[in-house]
């Protein structure tokens, strides 16, 4: 799947919003929610943040070039992903892509080990 990023998203947070929402997960604590459906491949927004060597509670840590791994601490919605062994959206670099449709009012999740 070829995925191409949203540029409006990397700057706007609140184009995000109109997509997800943050609430209450039966996963763990918060979860990130469709707003709206979502279709396969799409752009979700940027992981947005200030850059860490640290890890802690919404870091994203992203494999760069020569294998060296960069973090960012999240400031945006995307931080309330939580993990599923079969998620539904994906990061490629710190941009997150839907691997499939998702309903409104769905749980959008990650692999935090992939």
């Amino acid at each position: 799947m070829s995925f191409k990023p949203d540029l409006r998203l990397r700057h706007q947070p609140q184009l995000i919003a109109r997509k997800v929402q943050a609430r209450p997960s039966a996963i763990h604590g918060k979860g990130l929610f469709a707003r709206r459906p979502i279709r396969a491949g799409e752009h979700l927004g940027s992981y947005r943040g200030l850059r860490t060597r640290s890890d802690g509670k919404y870091v994203l840590w992203v494999e760069g070039s020569r294998g060296r791994r960069h973090g960012r601490r999240g400031t945006t919605l995307l931080r309330y992903l939580n993990h599923a062994d079969a998620p539904n959206a994906e990061f490629d670099g710190f941009d997150l892509f839907a691997l499939e449709d998702i309903q409104p009012g769905e749980e959008i999740t990650i692999d935090y080990g992939g």
